[in-house]
């Protein structure tokens, strides 16, 4: 059945939790339970792709040995997979996401406008995966209690891989920070790409994140998943010797 065949649905009422189980079933749930669910796996889906794009354009070429290169291939590897398992979640309810396939990298929505795509230090890739990729770990843990459990289901085998590209770009963080000069560069990094890292949660007041947490999609606001991703990061960006930037209130 496809996105725009309508099954026959019976109205949810406010009081009750929805579980579905099945693509079937997505197709009876109430239609603001599927705007917001395939909203959510087309972002977090092109935000893979473009994360495979950003390890093999961006970073790849910044790095200073072939080690490091060879971990930014695996890890724009596993980015990648990471794309096309939401793929596959979107294509079982009728939703086709190839054309994103042919976009150029800064084309995507994606933070086009944000300057995520154009780092041009080897200390802003490490500050991208060490602290910047924890707001992505730290949703793709929501979604791992999805009510739309081919989603759940789905977004668990990526929860390992998001780790381990956290813990790469720990690796290069801590490297530079044992020197002045390297923690000046990591400060720099973290202050640039600091707004878009708070971009990523979007409008604090969202309705959207309401009805999300009240479909049992999300389980926490906007804000609220903001605010505990800067509480995880701060703890970091102090160890390591930086100052934590400034967040501006929307």
């Amino acid at each position: 059945m496809t996105q725009t065949q309508q099954a026959p649905r019976v109205p949810v009422l406010d009081d009750e939790l929805i579980v579905v189980r099945t693509p079937e079933e997505f197709h009876r749930a109430p239609r603001d339970y599927q705007k917001l669910l395939i909203s959510q796996v087309m972002i977090n889906s092109e935000g893979e792709l473009s994360g495979g794009d950003d390890y093999t354009m961006v970073f790849l070429p910044l790095a200073p040995n072939a080690e490091e290169r060879q971990v930014c291939a695996e890890r724009a590897a596993e980015e990648y997979d990471h794309y096309k398992i939401g793929k596959k979640v979107l294509a079982d309810i009728g939703i086709d996401t190839t054309y994103m396939e042919t976009q150029r990298l800064e084309d995507r929505n994606l933070f086009a406008d944000q300057g995520l795509h154009t780092c041009t230090t080897w200390a802003e890739r490490g500050v991208f995966s060490y602290i910047g990729e924890e707001s992505a770990l730290l949703m793709i843990r929501e979604f791992s209690q999805s009510s739309y459990k081919p989603w759940a289901d789905a977004v668990r085998t990526i929860i390992l891989d998001e780790k381990v590209h956290i813990a790469h770009g720990a690796r290069v963080c801590r490297n530079l920070a044992v020197t002045e000069e390297g923690r000046e560069q990591l400060q720099y990094a973290l202050d640039r790409l600091w707004p878009t890292f708070i971009g990523v949660f979007g409008n604090p007041n969202s309705k959207k994140a309401d009805l999300a947490i009240r479909y049992g999609l999300r389980q926490t606001t906007n804000a609220e998943a903001r605010d505990e991703w800067i509480r995880i990061v701060s703890q970091r960006i102090t160890n390591l010797g930086l100052r934590v930037p400034v967040t501006k209130e929307s």
